[in-house]
């Protein structure tokens, strides 16, 4: 009997060998800024021809960098939101670019049957790259879905229209679609899916999930993602315009990788008269590679080797620490001054070095710290905020922040500055936030990071770990509320209306400046 039933015993053997053999510790992770090609501005739809001519322009510069990524020994390669079409359209002008994109459990792989869902020439290529040069690749296109009057929700054209992110396999197929539930203002053309999707799919060098630029600023799908669906990396196209001091893409990417414990692919359209610009691959402990650059109009591939299964860290007590520390009254004092729109209450660093403590509402946020030297040409200030933000979307903050201000006048504290001289020996920050949710953010002047040089203690210390290696522009904790998001106190809808308005009006104007 025991001759009759090794060979079974021998085929399950080999079968967990054969797991263990093709999971890898690590992976090579590509991400690529694309300098994209825009149509046309024009309210008017373009012909299915021309639209595809001007996607195959794009893809030509995509085809490029997955090509340059597989030879470098890449396993997956993210492309940005809108990388392939570009922006600016009205829901009738965007028509033409979109395919109707199946769910991925039709099992397909587009390169071998390309008509099986209809005309799909750019799923087609994408398909073929991604078999050709044996590499996963993430690429964002529109979907297109039919409905009628028996679904309520169905818009008076007659169809639904997504802002989707598409995974192609190794083997060129389809193993991921997702459609992005938080549009940016300015999406009108696209439709948000009735209810959140949280896409996740496993390969032999981890857990991927996915989502889309706005997403990250809000619980679902982004932490679900994470919390929920215990994914090892985050794939982010993203079309972002960075806004300073505390939402430039490098800075709070990295920050999310760091607070969420995952790895992140963050991959940003490179369109220097928007502010967008910024990519990089980040690990939970340290950014691996990251671009910023407003001087070119030149794309940019970056390469790094992650782990595919980031090891646990503690977990951090975001308001242990700080909850022991005894405010010292700093008397009258305090200023207030506008970040993006909210309004921080503040206290300028006037010494060397010091301990401050500053509060608003709920928050207290404490710093100690230490320059090198106090500059009279240079303003730093401690900043706190705890409140509803109601511009571009509504999100409930908690933020602590050390910033340096624009000029010496206190009125230019919170506004955009992307350089500064000042160095800090050390620095030490720390808040009474309600929320584990906290995303540490470390900026240096020229818009950089500083990998390394910086850690989070479990008591909720936000600390460097050593002089500075360049001066700073920010040091930040940026807390997110989610429960309080439909906060009942919130602004009127009129108001939020106004500034929103204010927000469109004046965001261009801005990106057109020279800062």
């Amino acid at each position: 009997m025991i001759i009759l039933y090794f060979p079974k015993y021998v085929a399950i053997l080999v079968l967990f060998v054969l797991r263990v053999v093709s999971s890898l510790d690590t992976f090579i992770a590509a991400v690529y800024e694309h300098a994209v090609i825009l149509p046309d501005a024009s309210p008017v739809p373009v012909s299915p021809e021309e639209a595809l001519a001007l996607m195959n322009r794009n893809l030509d510069l995509l085809e490029g960098a997955v090509t340059s990524a597989s030879k470098q020994g890449a396993h997956i390669i993210v492309t940005p939101e809108d990388g392939i079409y570009g922006f600016n359209f009205t829901r009738e002008s965007i028509y033409p670019y979109l395919e109707d994109i199946p769910d991925p459990q039709v099992n397909w792989i587009p390169c071998n049957n390309p008509d099986r869902f209809g005309h799909t020439p750019v799923q087609r290529r994408l398909s073929c790259l991604a078999k050709d040069n044996s590499i996963y690749i993430v690429a964002n296109i529109g979907d297109k879905k039919s409905c009628n009057a028996s679904d309520p929700q169905c818009p008076p054209d007659g169809r639904y229209q997504y802002n989707t992110d598409v995974v192609f396999d190794s083997k060129g197929k389809l193993v991921a679609r997702y459609h992005k539930q938080n549009l940016f203002l300015n999406e009108d053309q696209f439709n948000a899916p009735k209810e959140p999707e949280v896409v996740t799919f496993n390969t032999t060098f981890g857990k991927f999930g996915i989502f889309t630029c706005f997403d990250i600023l809000f619980h679902d799908p982004a932490v679900t993602l994470v919390r929920d669906s215990r994914v090892d990396t985050i794939l982010f196209p993203t079309a972002w315009m960075n806004v300073l001091p505390h939402l430039s893409a490098i800075e709070f990417h990295s920050a999310w990788a760091m607070g969420m414990k995952v790895n992140f692919l963050a991959s940003n359209l490179h369109y220097p008269l928007k502010k967008m610009t910024g990519s990089g691959i980040y690990a939970p402990d340290s950014p691996r590679a990251f671009h910023y650059d407003m001087k070119t109009e030149k794309g940019k591939l970056l390469l790094a080797q992650l782990d595919s299964h980031p090891q646990p860290t503690p977990v951090v007590n975001w308001t242990s620490y700080a909850s022991g520390v005894k405010a010292h009254s700093m008397g009258n004092q305090e200023f207030t001054g506008i970040v993006f729109f909210d309004e921080f209450s503040f206290l300028e660093l006037k010494g060397i070095g010091g301990n401050y403590t500053v509060c608003q509402r709920d928050l207290c946020c404490h710093l100690s710290y230490k320059m090198s030297e106090k500059r009279s040409d240079e303003v730093y200030a401690l900043g706190a905020f705890d409140g509803l933000h109601t511009v571009e979307g509504s999100y409930y903050l908690q933020i602590c922040i050390l910033l340096k201000c624009k000029t010496t006048d206190l009125h230019t504290c919170g506004d955009s500055v992307e350089t500064a001289s000042t160095r800090f020996e050390m620095f030490s920050l720390s808040g009474t936030f309600g929320t584990q949710y906290v995303f540490p953010e470390v900026l240096l002047s020229e818009i950089q990071l500083a990998p390394g040089e910086f850690q989070v203690s479990s008591d909720g210390r936000l600390f460097s770990l050593k002089p500075i290696s360049g001066p700073v522009l920010t040091v930040t904790l940026f807390g997110r509320l989610y429960e309080k998001d439909s906060a009942p106190n919130a602004l009127s809808d009129l108001t939020t209306q106004a500034l929103r308005v204010m927000f469109l009006v004046i965001m261009p104007i801005v990106y057109s400046l020279d800062w």
